[in-house]
């Protein structure tokens, strides 16, 4: 599981192009800290985000992914 969530977290800090507050929240944050280190730091608020989601059962909203 945390292999597939650091490769989704890749994915979105290199390839996506969908515009989101978690992109631009990784963006700021790799260049501060590093491409690894922030890949890292995204996957866990993947995670964070798919778990609050499983508890109330509320769909993903892209805009307030990082908040």
């Amino acid at each position: 599981m945390r292999s597939l969530l650091y490769d989704a977290a890749v994915v979105i800090l290199t390839s996506s192009r969908a515009d989101s507050d978690l992109r631009s929240w990784g963006i700021k944050l790799r260049e501060k800290i590093g491409f690894k280190r922030s890949a890292v730091a995204v996957a866990r608020k993947l995670a964070v985000i798919m778990h609050a989601m499983l508890r109330s059962g509320e769909l993903f909203n892209r805009a307030t992914a990082a908040t």
